[in-house]
């Protein structure tokens, strides 16, 4: 059956379009141009940071973060185990231990007090990863990280617009990353952006995201660098979107509160807490763990809701189970909670564009495909 409701739907306007298209005519098409930089001025406005550095994506973000703190083969990184593989990647690309950690069963956020008790004189950095809309609960890893001087690096690809303590995520890393991909709040199809609090280091980070050319004579490197720039398109169409981050989160919640409204009755489900100590979920994407005695693993979920014109996605695949880890000397661990809900968890229709009618008409497909399992 055709897809009649995408997994994501996003929205460009008559005013996207139209900035992109002067960028265009202004024939300013490269990364080095005022454009960008006035994407990361009002990026960083936007958070109440000092320094913002675009790159072209996400992962990129990620790879230059930990480029920065110089992680080396010995160091260990606590992270969450339930999470993309983008932000296993950069550690095994140094030759860095990853130390996984379960998430809490009610928020899916990796768990503070298995992050202090998994810490230890290896422990270079911890990875804060903000799933699926909600903020890790940080404060005191915040205070312990200082006192050990353990850097944080904060994974806020999917907070745009997520508060923590009344001020934006992305404020609380040593080294904060965003992903725009086309599934994020604000999009510029691809790219990212690192949020810097030390001068110094963030100059470090725009000059190995452009090759590491010198300030001097052009084509002399004293550095590895990577060409990590986002183009002035790129940057044009997050120009124009990164006003209306308040409004689609103000979207979003709607749009979740109206699925839980209507499948409030149907049995054996369960979403991702509205709520935790210190933040409120923006929902970037509406995410519910299915009872597999009632309904089977979620990949056969799916597929009876692809028949109807449902499209979802599966929840992330635990990073400790990853095949690509087995040609690594690790320790194996059982992380319960992630591996229940990565077999069992789905998120449905979302996205900036997606109205309350046509959320209406999956939870009746939805109630209508499974209730004749």
């Amino acid at each position: 059956m055709q897809i009649e409701f995408p997994v994501n739907s996003f929205e460009i306007t008559e005013k996207d379009i139209a900035k992109v298209v002067e960028t265009l005519q202004l024939g300013l098409i490269s990364g080095d141009t005022y454009i960008v930089r006035d994407f990361e001025e009002k990026f960083a406005v936007k958070l109440g940071a000092k320094n913002a550095i675009a790159v072209n994506n996400g992962s990129t973000a990620l790879d230059l973060a930990f480029t920065l703190v110089d992680l080396k083969p010995g160091d260990e990184v606590i992270i969450p185990s339930f999470t993309i593989a983008s932000c296993l990647f950069p550690i095994l690309r140094a030759g860095a231990t990853p130390i996984f950690v379960d998430c809490n069963s009610e928020t899916w956020q990796m768990n503070p007090q298995e992050v202090i008790s998994k810490m230890s004189s290896k422990t270079k950095a911890i990875l804060i990863v903000h799933t699926y809309g909600l903020a890790v609960e940080m404060e005191n890893l915040i205070k312990l990280c200082t006192a050990k001087k353990v850097i944080i690096i904060e994974d806020c690809a999917e907070a745009h617009g997520l508060k923590y303590n009344g001020r934006h995520c992305g404020n609380y890393g040593d080294i904060a990353t965003f992903s725009f991909y086309a599934n994020k709040i604000v999009t510029t199809g691809e790219g990212g952006m690192l949020v810097v609090k030390d001068r110094e280091i963030a100059q470090k980070a725009r000059k190995i995201r452009n090759l590491s050319f010198n300030s001097g004579r052009r084509f002399v490197h004293d550095e590895i660098g990577w060409n990590y720039r986002l183009s002035s398109i790129q940057a044009a169409l997050g120009i124009s979107q990164i006003d209306r981050i308040e409004e689609y989160v103000e979207h979003r919640q709607k749009v979740a509160l109206r699925y839980r409204e209507n499948l409030k009755d149907f049995p054996g489900i369960k979403w991702q807490a509205k709520e935790n100590d210190g933040s409120k979920n923006i929902y970037w994407v509406n995410a519910l763990i299915f009872d597999s005695n009632l309904y089977g693993l979620a990949e056969d979920i799916s597929l009876k809701l692809l028949s109807v014109g449902i499209e979802t996605r599966p929840f992330f695949y635990p990073l400790h189970l990853q095949p690509v880890l087995e040609k690594y000397n690790f320790s194996a661990v059982t992380l319960p909670v992630t591996e229940y809900i990565a077999k069992q968890g789905l998120y449905l229709p979302g996205g900036n564009k997606l109205n309350l009618e046509s959320v209406d008409l999956i939870c009746e497909r939805l109630v209508g495909s499974l209730s004749n399992k």
